[in-house]
């Protein structure tokens, strides 16, 4: 899907490449990636579980002198990957990637043990010129997330990246009230499909709620 020149793929699971309007293209929790995928200049991890910080599809989508963004806890994983160079972030970090602007967020589970927040795992907001980019990570619907409402204003075009499988993370219902809280100009299910958590009905249910509170609300192929 392309966004005023920035084009957005799923990969699968939690997965997207984000093509920058320069070309420079940023992944985020690459897991199962298919072969042919071409390679990526920054790839951002969310957290240390196997399928957002898979180390053979980081390996799949290196290059050298690719950068890896991890938090704290997933050195250990990724010194084991050879010409990278990484980068650890924590919540409220933000640094410069050519034109983009990258600001990791909180993400983390209220109600269950999954992902707790003492653990401070990511979400991501990409900041291009006119499109930002929301991954919530392996999230519930948490207090910060209102502090993202208005990114679409001032001529940004705003997407939102959600996790919909529930048990892990939101259920479709509960994401579609965080959609409606970010108003994005457009919202994307993830974290289904894989085997690991939630299926595309989830994905369509989501969308489908979406729609109905009058937002634009997409599924995309895999690539």
């Amino acid at each position: 899907m392309d966004i005023k020149d920035v084009k957005i793929e799923f990969l699968g699971h939690s997965g997207f490449m984000i093509t920058c309007k320069e070309g420079k293209r940023i992944a985020i929790d690459p897991f199962n990636v298919s072969s042919g995928v071409e390679p990526a200049d920054l790839i951002l991890i969310t957290h240390n579980h196997y399928d957002h910080c898979s180390i053979k599809d980081i390996e799949k989508l290196k290059k050298d002198g690719t950068i890896v963004a991890i938090p704290a806890d997933s050195q250990s994983k990724i010194t084991k990957i050879e010409n990278v160079e990484m980068h650890t972030v924590e919540v409220g970090d933000e640094f410069e990637f050519g034109k983009v602007k990258i600001e990791a967020v909180a993400s983390y589970n209220v109600d269950k043990d999954f992902h707790p927040k003492r653990e401070g795992w990511l979400g991501y907001l990409i900041k291009m010129p006119g499109v930002i980019v929301y991954h919530a990570g392996d999230s519930d619907k948490i207090p910060e997330m209102k502090n993202l409402t208005g990114y679409g204003k001032h001529g940004n075009e705003f997407v939102a990246l959600l996790p919909v499988s529930g048990k892990y993370v939101m259920n479709p219902e509960e994401a579609s009230e965080v959609a409606s809280i970010l108003s994005p100009d457009l919202v994307i299910p993830m974290h289904y499909g894989s085997g690991v958590a939630g299926t595309i009905e989830d994905a369509e249910r989501f969308v489908n709620l979406c729609r109905n509170l009058g937002l634009k609300a997409e599924i995309l192929g895999k690539i």
